[in-house]
């Protein structure tokens, strides 16, 4: 069991071990005002989850389900405010136990294919195109757990490698079902970049393909980071110090951190698929918002207010 000690007040956080979802779940934690504990949950196996949807549009919960979650008087003993999930792999979880221990439940992401208007409060991405539900609190990106502490460390980390401060930084992710990333592709993208003045970072991730690494490497970068020989994260210190970010479009959650903190004007890497996507939607909702191609940062300080509303808190 993971735990943080940020408050009186306790919620439940449940990760379906999603490292991306679980911050999301934490960040939601934070924001209510709340310590926290982290418990792994899932389904035991496809058809269980299957089930879920049938028995949640008959108002049905069932724990048994799940794994996890069978201590359930260990659970109930710890006085939980509230319980909180990111994800399919937690959404019927949250709204089955909230219901059995009694305090409210709430999740991150759009809960489609379960009663949306049962959950307490649902934090969805515009990008999700949520029902328009007195529960449900639109936001224009995915929430980003790191706080200004964690931005700081980074930084210091960075400085310990190197002094460059770049103007422009350069975050480089990788395809998937509606995007696309060739060598063409980057070193059309970074010929733009390098016409541009001022010193120059780089990272890529562990979905950048090989081919692509290799053209992302042969460029004189101040500074650099090719994670199949380095896994160090640099982003914090990326969002910190640069003057300019590139990410590419595929990157939900590099651009969601992007937008969110620091101070850069954001520009996104188009390597999206034609034709329409959440990915699309998402950047051209962002971009509609002064978020990608400005410097115009996202608060979300009304939606949480409204999250705390919803939740009781």
């Amino acid at each position: 069991m993971d735990n943080e000690k940020t408050g009186e007040r306790r919620i439940l956080v449940l990760t379906d071990g999603k490292a991306g979802h679980e911050n999301q779940s934490k960040a939601f934690a934070r924001a209510l005002g709340c310590a926290f504990d982290v418990v792994p949950v899932r389904f035991k196996g496809k058809c269980a989850k299957a089930v879920s949807y049938l028995l949640d549009g008959l108002g049905i919960g069932c724990l048994g389900l799940l794994s996890g979650l069978e201590d359930l008087d260990a659970i109930s003993s710890k006085g939980y405010t509230a319980v909180v999930g990111t994800g399919s792999g937690t959404f019927y979880a949250v709204k089955t136990l909230a219901r059995r221990l009694g305090v409210k439940g709430g999740v991150v992401l759009y809960p489609r294919g379960y009663r949306v208007s049962s959950f307490d409060c649902v934090l969805a991405p515009s990008f999700d195109r949520p029902s328009r539900l007195p529960n449900v609190v639109e936001i224009p990106a995915n929430l980003v757990a790191a706080d200004a502490e964690f931005y700081e460390k980074g930084v210091a980390a960075f400085r310990e490698r190197t002094q460059v401060v770049p103007e422009t930084a350069v975050i480089v992710g990788g395809p998937n079902k509606c995007s696309t990333m060739t060598p063409e592709w980057m070193k059309a993208r970074l010929d733009e970049i390098f016409a541009q003045p001022g010193a120059k970072a780089v990272t890529t991730s562990r979905r950048t393909p090989p081919d692509v690494e290799a053209v992302v490497d042969s460029y004189p970068w101040d500074y650099k980071l090719i994670y199949s020989r380095d896994t160090f994260n640099p982003i914090p210190a990326f969002v910190s110090l640069a003057r300019r970010l590139y990410v590419t479009a595929e990157s939900t959650g590099m651009l969601s951190e992007a937008c969110t903190s620091g101070s850069a004007e954001v520009v996104a890497m188009d390597n999206l698929l034609p034709g329409p996507s959440k990915f699309r939607r998402f950047v051209d909702s962002l971009r509609e918002g002064g978020y990608v191609d400005g410097s115009r940062k996202i608060d979300l300080s009304a939606q949480f207010g409204a999250a705390r509303r919803l939740m009781g808190l």
